[in-house]
């Protein structure tokens, strides 16, 4: 018996524990898009599935309803694919186990790919209803949402007869989205040379960070693990040469990273060295006690060794990269108070046998400033002498005043719950910014259930939530 069974509503978490036990981390979507393919021919319904395996799948509209406006339900179906230190999950072949506790759902030891799991079970069960009264039907599910938009940059709208867009991406229950920053991933690459040192070996990890998403919690000021190790690195370098022969840190661009770790060789001033650490630490601590409490530095010692290391001056570039490279909240609207207007994020970094490489994510809903940010960030690589990599630069969605399908959503949702919802733009990125450069004529609006710590291994979905968002969404669905 699965975890959701007695979980209402029963169709909505049948097809979302299905999908979770699918792989279906960003780049391995191949099985779940086809299962989508599967559940359509299954019932009959119209569906294409593209190269890039986006679906759309189409349903008639009930009797009744012929006239209506069609409405097009939209998600995507990759998820970032995390897991804890130790688990032994592959999440390239393997699929989640989901687990239950209280009002919430979550996945043993791994994310919970909420985001954007449900808005594909939810048009699973709204496709699989034939009871439920709706107009034309279009599900559109892209591939690779969380790694640039790729899916929906690449789709092809021209089948689709709808021209009210719902996108089920949000994570707030009550808040409707009606407007998103843009953004692009940025890869800074720095050419890396070895030389063999001998020496006491150390193995230090900033860890304990909360984490979170890069456009959802960014405003949050959380540590970067990836960003803090530039400190760390600099605070090192000013008590003794260190010969870094170990660097990582982060899993996704668009994740803020919760640990770092560095290996390195030291021949002197083992004891001074030691006590920097410790020191430095306290300042994490105490900077973020609040923000972040459980930051910590975790060192292990290995004595005399002798391995490959960063040569000296590319070393330097490397510490000076992170050191210098900006990361966080850059600007706020002036226009919408507490939204982030523009920000990036050091998602992730490598150091290889070739190559030291830093991707970072990012954002902002005025193009302008996400074009000088972009041309901050590449000069500094290339005045260390690296080279930049732009990918996934995508539009963001500006706020329309005149809007019909956000009203009649408005209205629906007062009729429910007494009160009216949050009408709100964000700073994280969604499709519709995509789709309305393909279809001006789209009316869009986003929102869905209330969902914990999105891209973390801490992600949860709301069990209540989900259930009345279920609700709301069918009601919505039978306006005419």
């Amino acid at each position: 018996m699965g975890v959701s069974e007695a979980l209402e509503p029963k169709k909505v978490f049948r097809f979302f524990e299905e999908i979770c036990h699918i792989p279906h981390g960003s780049g391995n979507v191949d099985k779940l898009s086809d299962y989508l393919v599967s559940f359509a021919k299954d019932r009959g319904l119209y569906c294409r599935q593209d190269e890039m395996k986006n679906v759309i799948i189409s349903k008639e509209a009930s009797p009744g309803y012929e006239n209506a406006e069609g409405i097009i339900l939209q998600g995507h179906m990759d998820m970032v694919a995390v897991k804890k230190p130790g688990c032994d999950i592959d999440m390239k072949t393997q699929g989640l186990k989901p687990r239950v506790e209280g009002d919430y759902i979550y996945a043993e030891n791994t994310s919970l790919g909420g985001d954007d799991g449900i808005a594909v079970a939810y048009a699973l069960a709204i496709l699989d209803d034939n009871s439920l009264p709706h107009p034309h039907l279009d599900v559109v599910i892209t591939v690779d949402e969380e790694v640039g938009m790729d899916g929906a940059k690449a789709l092809d709208l021209s089948d689709v007869k709808g021209s009210r867009l719902l996108n089920l991406d949000s994570e707030e229950e009550g808040y409707f989205l009606a407007g998103c920053a843009g953004g692009a991933s940025v890869k800074h690459i720095l050419e890396t040379e070895w030389e063999n040192r001998t020496g006491t070996a150390y193995t230090c990890k900033i860890c304990g960070l909360l984490g979170g998403h890069s456009g959802g919690e960014i405003h949050k000021e959380r540590g970067n693990a990836n960003s803090l190790m530039g400190r760390f690195l600099q605070e090192l370098s000013a008590v003794t040469q260190i010969g870094i022969c170990w660097l990582e840190g982060g899993l996704a661009d668009n994740a803020i990273p919760r640990e770092a770790v560095l290996k390195f060789v030291v021949s002197e001033k083992e004891s001074e060295l030691e006590q920097a650490v410790r020191a430095f630490e306290k300042v994490l601590q105490a900077e973020f006690s609040t923000k972040d409490p459980g930051v910590k530095i975790e060192m292990a010692k290995q004595e005399s060794v002798s391995c490959p290391c960063l040569r000296t001056d590319c070393a330097e570039k490397v510490k000076n990269l992170l050191f210098l490279m900006p990361n966080g909240v850059q600007a706020m609207s002036a226009d919408m108070h507490g939204l982030v207007q523009t920000s990036l994020n050091n998602g992730i970094m490598k150091l290889g046998e070739k190559e030291f490489t830093v991707v970072t994510s990012v954002r902002s809903s005025v193009d302008s400033e996400k074009r000088t940010l972009l041309t901050k960030i590449k000069t500094l690589t290339e005045v260390l002498g690296g080279t930049v990599e732009v990918t996934g630069d995508y539009p963001g969605w500006t706020y329309r005043k005149k809007s019909p399908f956000r009203d009649l959503c408005v209205k629906v949702y007062e009729e429910m719950y007494g009160k009216k919802p949050v009408i709100q733009a964000i700073h994280a990125g969604v499709e519709c910014g995509i789709l309305l450069q393909k279809r001006p004529d789209l009316d869009c609006i986003s929102l869905g259930p209330d969902m914990k710590d999105i891209h973390t291994t801490e992600e949860k979905l709301s069990i209540s939530s989900t259930k009345r968002v279920w609700e709301y969404v069918c009601r919505v669905l039978a306006q005419k």
